[in-house]
């Protein structure tokens, strides 16, 4: 008697075609002239502040000063606050050193000057050449990862998984990314960590999906794929679920209580694992089962 188990594979059939869809609308947003992502100050450039404070200060006053200088449609509050030394922060702002951003910078000044006597203020640029070189490491950092997990997954699994395993991942960045472009939320150095720690989440899961799928086909060489892969799934999901909902409550967490500074990180990390969980059951085995079905037809089996 067969035990009863959720139908994942048969329902691919339905919701890849959405999954299709909501990548290439995301990819169509991410065009700078239909929406675009909004770069960060590490990529766009900007201007730095040194202050040296004549007492202790709290960042949080600092940040609540800066609201208070009108700069448009850009808000000083997100700007990145560091500590530097004793009584000393780095403010560090996308308001470039022209013309249009002088009066701004000046109002900064003045502002910090007024609400706390005896500040000194210090200036320095933070070059776009400077900014488009993180811009490419970043990028780069991502590919280098993606090309060591297919290498990595090709050499511990087959290259039909590793292939899989990437076109899952690349469903997690684009749809994430498409949100972003949405949202309108600033993308930074600290959003491409949340981006490759969500790819190693993902491929975390996939990897465990199809390691049970592979012991599965050691085990009954008789069961059809379409099954070995529904059981492996159906085997897994306990942990799945137990590990996302573990994950995505400090997530959730950091997401209300961390402040528009952490908000990018936060909706990055919540975005990631719920796409990695969906597309470890919805893209990866899918597209596993459909390479088998062409490649390899005596396996691959029909569902029974």
């Amino acid at each position: 008697m067969r035990l009863r188990q959720l139908d994942f594979l048969g329902k691919a059939k339905f919701l890849v075609p959405l999954s299709v869809c909501l990548v290439v609308a995301s990819a169509v947003l991410l065009i700078p002239s239909v929406r675009g992502l909004k770069m960060g100050i590490d990529f766009t450039g900007g201007t730095e502040l040194t202050v040296k404070f004549a007492e202790h200060v709290d960042s949080a006053a600092i940040r609540n000063v800066l609201g208070t200088v009108n700069a448009g449609s850009l808000d000083l509050r997100t700007s990145k606050i560091q500590s530097a030394g004793p009584n000393t922060y780095t403010i560090t702002t996308q308001l470039l050193n022209v013309e249009t951003d002088v009066a701004i910078i000046n109002s900064v000044d003045a502002a910090l000057k007024s609400a706390f006597p005896g500040a000194d203020v210090n200036r320095s640029l933070i070059g776009q050449q400077i900014s488009k070189e993180l811009a490419q490491s970043g990028l780069l950092a991502i590919l280098i990862a993606m090309g060591a997990m297919l290498i990595y997954i090709s050499w511990r699994f087959r290259f039909r998984y590793a292939i899989a395993a990437i076109l899952e991942l690349v469903h997690d960045v684009t749809i994430a990314l498409g949100i972003f472009a949405v949202l309108g939320l600033e993308f930074n150095l600290e959003t491409i960590a949340a981006f490759l720690t969500l790819v190693g989440y993902s491929l975390n899961d996939t990897i465990v999906v199809f390691d049970r799928i592979r012991e599965n086909l050691k085990l009954d060489q008789k069961r059809s794929l379409f099954d070995t892969i529904n059981l492996s799934i159906n085997q897994s999901l306990t942990r799945t679920i137990n590990t996302s909902a573990t994950t995505l409550l400090p997530v959730v967490v950091l997401l209300l209580l961390g402040g528009t500074v952490l908000r990018g990180f936060s909706v990055a990390m919540l975005v990631g694992i719920i796409a990695g969980t969906y597309s470890s059951w919805y893209i990866g085995t899918p597209i596993l089962y459909w390479w088998a079905r062409k490649f390899d037809k005596g396996r691959a089996g029909e569902k029974s």
